[in-house]
């Protein structure tokens, strides 16, 4: 998808979003296709935010800033996520949390990338360690000159927008996590998994830029 298209499309964010893909939603294999429970409206996560950051490649393609995390003990070891994380008492707003979270975790340069905050998709709560995370969308007018902390940040992938529209492949898998046999889909990228709020941000993303 060409970048000049994408900019042109995410001029205005839709409102209503699109919904994410109901497919990376996990279901409990062999009970009716339960869902797990989430937590009740009145009491909200620990906030945090992640930064979705667009920029185009050389050849005028649009790609997309991921992170595959260092492996360590505790939640998201080793997952591949957007750059960010939870929000500090002197950030003023999400959009803030995720620009410094970038700028910790892959070195991004605002001003030499050109960086243009878009707005924010839906938030999400993540149970397993009660985040409640809001997507920041952002483009970059030029490819952003990156550099992982090696401390949090294994790789940086830089997959084209286009994996991620509807219609895109996506694998169902089976796997047993904090003891649920859950049933979920998740996109294969560089041979690394995509999976739970990444890959629901991900989708959401790819359906409003199927709309433009």
């Amino acid at each position: 998808m060409q970048f000049e298209t994408v900019t042109a499309t995410l001029a205005r964010l839709p409102d209503p979003l699109p919904e994410p893909a109901d497919i990376f939603m996990p279901v409990v294999v062999g009970r009716l296709e339960v869902r797990p429970r989430l937590r009740l409206p009145d009491t909200p996560g620990r906030a945090a935010a992640v930064l979705a950051l667009l920029f185009p490649d050389a050849a005028g393609d649009t790609r997309i800033v991921l992170i595959e995390r260092t492996t360590h003990d505790g939640h998201h070891s080793g997952e591949v996520s957007f750059p960010g994380g939870k929000a500090e008492p002197a950030d003023p707003d999400p959009v803030a949390t995720a620009i410094r979270e970038a700028e910790e975790e892959v070195g991004l340069d605002l001003a030499a990338a050109g960086v243009h905050v878009v707005g924010t998709l839906d938030r999400l709560w993540i149970p397993v360690s009660d985040f409640e995370v809001t997507p920041v969308v952002a483009t970059a007018e030029r490819s952003p000159v990156m550099t992982a902390d090696p401390r949090e940040v294994a790789r940086i992938v830089q997959p084209r927008v286009d994996r991620f529209l509807p219609g895109a492949p996506i694998q169902v898998v089976e796997r047993t996590i904090d003891g649920w046999p859950l049933r979920y889909g998740q996109y294969d990228v560089d041979d690394l998994a995509v999976w739970g709020a990444t890959a629901r941000i991900l989708s959401q993303l790819g359906a409003v830029l199927a709309e433009g």
